[in-house]
């Protein structure tokens, strides 16, 4: 069986999904820096925008694997294009917190319910020698979508809300994905388990670009016959080492997020501001340059999976993750800036009469100049009656506007950065990028994509996608607050040690997989020694075991 023309355009129009998804997860970053002045949204403010996806991500995530199982892989792509669309289009028109908000969460709906579609799609056309690439394309448009998002921060960063472009630049590839996806077969897997098994072999003869797929669809329906009769709860027991799978599943998805990689995507352009990139165009172009290195290093992780294996990707990024970290950290110890002063763009009094003005419609200019005709010791008096993060910031502008000495008394760090520390810092944060996009950013998910059985596929994806996008928000929410509180070297300290730990646990737990099909992997997993033995030490013995099973039940089913 061959990868023809059909079944790479069927993953290829099933993949922008990815492109979508990494679009929208890029996106904010730059988008961030135009509407926390605009709405004047506040550090705490900034979090909850970028977490109000993820509430969206984790509930479709919770839900999406019964849809995807019981109405197919296909129909939920559609309905998360379709959704998409609609999310962007309630951004458009307005400029409120609230609708933002709302928007958002229909996007992060979107977003969660296509990258499991997909995904589970996608292993399910394609042929055993080619899984890993058409699968790992996935990840290629997703990357890609994160670099044209970064693009797209820069080339808007200077128009006037230019965010509302940034948003709806993904509304017709949207539509044209829903429609084309109509028009492409559903899995033949999962019509074995709607027991349409004709219709499955001619979509497999379409696929394979053969006149007869008789042999593969036996074994299909010999691996799904049982398969298919799984209940949820079964995902927690023992029975065909279920449960050993969930947990791998689960911890693999725990050390994609602890490793912080999403928290660099999301804040990207802060997190350069804050090492001395000062102008959002400044930042927002080197943010660029994150997602070509992106790009560039999820190629060769596409195109070689199948030949050097996911497992040794995984080994290679995390490692790779540690050492770029480490350098990460010790070169921003040096650098000292006050986190909230970069994650709010406006000045403590800007941000006063914004908010004031969103309350009462009067102009920033009136407002301002009854402001500036203030005496001095009034406008300090009136800064402590705001929040203290707040006067805090309006502590550190003084300092600034007084030459960096602090009038008040205490020391206050220059905000300059030294050439070589912001540059260093630059690259070891694309170092960084690099290792997680040849390791823990596509081979996970093809891992995922391989080690459940088929007729629970989707509803399992579901769950350690819920754990993936619920890390997710929880980092998320407290990023900037934490990396205020404890600053940004800690913070990759903290992510080299999980660096470390994820290393060690693909190192004994994870299976290598290739050249395998998705029934001999669920096949050699369902063995009891999976549940006493580390997976590794089996999966050494694969492709001698694995054959002679299939042969064997084949010889069975003769008789």
């Amino acid at each position: 069986s061959g990868c023809g023309t059909f079944t790479f355009l069927s993953s290829a129009v099933a993949a922008v999904s990815g492109l979508l998804m990494g679009y929208e997860l890029g996106l904010i970053s730059g988008a961030l820096l135009q509407m926390s002045s605009i709405l004047a949204l506040s550090c705490k403010e900034q979090e909850i925008v970028v977490s109000s996806l993820l509430f969206g991500a984790l509930f479709a995530s919770l839900t999406g694997g019964f849809l995807i199982d019981r109405f197919g892989r296909r129909l939920a792509i559609i309905i998360a294009s379709s959704l998409l669309v609609l999310g962007s289009l309630i951004l458009l028109p307005y400029e409120s917190y609230g609708i933002l908000i709302v928007g958002r969460i229909a996007i992060g709906i979107s977003i969660s319910l296509s990258s499991i579609a997909t995904c589970v799609y996608i292993a399910e056309i394609a042929p055993q020698h080619r899984r890993g690439l058409l699968v790992s394309l996935n990840e290629l448009m997703i990357v890609m979508g994160i670099l044209f998002a970064y693009i797209s921060n820069y080339a808007f960063a200077s128009i006037s809300h230019g965010w509302k472009y940034m948003f709806g630049l993904v509304i017709p590839l949207g539509a044209l994905q829903a429609i084309a996806m109509y028009f492409l077969p559903p899995s033949p897997r999962f019509l074995v388990m709607k027991n349409d098994d004709e219709a499955a072999r001619k979509v497999l003869e379409r696929l394979r670009e053969t006149s007869d797929a008789t042999k593969e669809l036996t074994v299909i329906k010999s691996s799904l016959k049982d398969e298919h009769q799984y209940s949820f709860l079964d995902l927690f027991r023992s029975k065909n080492n279920m449960r050993t799978r969930m947990l791998v599943g689960l911890t693999l998805v725990f050390f994609v997020q602890t490793t912080g990689q999403p928290n660099i995507l999301f804040y990207a352009s802060t997190v350069l501001k804050s090492v001395g990139f000062q102008s959002n165009e400044a930042a927002s172009l080197a943010s660029t340059g994150v997602g070509v290195v992106k790009v560039v290093s999820t190629v060769p992780a596409t195109f070689f999976v199948d030949q050097v294996g996911s497992k040794t990707f995984l080994c290679i990024g995390s490692s790779v993750m540690a050492v770029s970290l480490v350098t990460m950290g010790l070169v921003n110890h040096n650098i000292h800036v006050n986190f909230t002063n970069v994650c709010r763009s406006q000045s403590p009094e800007d941000f006063f009469l914004q908010r004031l003005e969103n309350l009462t419609g009067v102009t920033n200019g009136s407002l301002k100049d009854i402001f500036d005709s203030m005496a001095l010791p009034e406008r300090l008096s009136f800064d402590t009656q705001r929040s203290p993060d707040i006067a805090r910031t309006g502590e550190l502008n003084r300092t600034a506007v007084s030459g960096g000495k602090n009038t008040t008394g205490s020391h206050t760090e220059s905000e300059e950065v030294p050439v070589v520390l912001k540059w260093l810092s630059l690259a070891s944060l694309l170092v960084y990028v690099a290792a997680f996009s040849i390791g823990l950013g596509p081979m996970s998910w093809l891992v995922l994509s391989e080690i459940f059985p088929g007729g629970i596929r989707g509803r399992a994806m579901a769950l350690t996608s819920s754990m993936n996008w619920g890390i997710n928000l929880l980092i998320s929410l407290t990023f900037l607050t934490v990396t205020e509180l404890i600053g940004l070297s800690w913070v990759c300290f903290i992510y080299t040690i999980m660096s470390l730990a994820s290393l060690a646990f693909v190192i004994v737990f994870i299976p290598e997989t290739k050249g395998c099909s998705l029934e001999q992997i669920s096949m050699e997993l369902a063995k009891q020694k999976y549940a006493k033995t580390p997976l590794c030490w089996a999966s050494q013995r694969r492709e001698t075991l694995v054959p002679v099973e299939v042969a064997k039940r084949e010889k069975n089913q003769l008789y």
